[in-house]
């Protein structure tokens, strides 16, 4: 299933130690943003903004529109051992968005990677579930995983993200984000 800490990207493994320390310094000034409003929908460095973890809270949706959010979540998984549902989640989005020329062989990939019997880092589908994605596969379209992908957004989302808003880091940067 999951590899751990290897299977994070490295790419988010930094942005996370980064927005640790950016948080933490951010969080002991006054000015609240670091370029003004940052008030963009998708996050980013030059736009973080100290009530970012606020608005976390406020639904699953809005962690994951946020580049910053979704990084921190994604680490929170690998320490969970189930960063496959965000790996999953993420390469349906991909997916959704490739040309047609590329879906067979994408669709192909996602399902040995994350639903086949043999999958690495299989996700938890029922088997109805399952079934159906299968028959999909059989004439991939943009809509081919939109039911495993559903199934998984709503076990992160019931599961996976009220643990994270309990968590100790999560707690920690909403309290000094409170604070100010």
């Amino acid at each position: 299933m999951c590899r751990g800490l290897d299977s994070l990207p490295i790419t988010c493994l930094e942005k996370a130690k980064e927005l640790k320390a950016l948080f933490g310094s951010l969080l002991q000034k006054s000015d609240h943003s670091i370029t003004g409003t940052g008030q963009s929908k998708k996050c980013n460095k030059q736009r973080l903004n100290i009530n970012e973890p606020l608005k976390w809270k406020e639904s699953f949706e809005e962690l994951l529109s946020c580049q910053n959010g979704l990084c921190l979540f994604r680490a929170f998984l690998v320490s969970e051992f189930s960063e496959e549902n965000i790996a999953f989640y993420l390469a349906c989005e991909d997916y959704r968005a490739a040309k047609p020329s590329k879906l067979a062989t994408k669709a192909k990939k996602i399902y040995e990677e994350f639903i086949g019997l043999d999958a690495k880092r299989e996700v938890n589908l029922d088997h109805v579930t399952k079934s159906i994605t299968k028959e999909n596969m059989e004439h991939p379209s943009q809509s081919c995983f939109d039911l495993a992908q559903s199934k998984i957004f709503s076990l992160m989302e019931k599961d996976s993200y009220p643990r994270f808003l309990k968590s100790p880091f999560y707690l920690e940067l909403s309290r000094k984000s409170k604070s100010g």
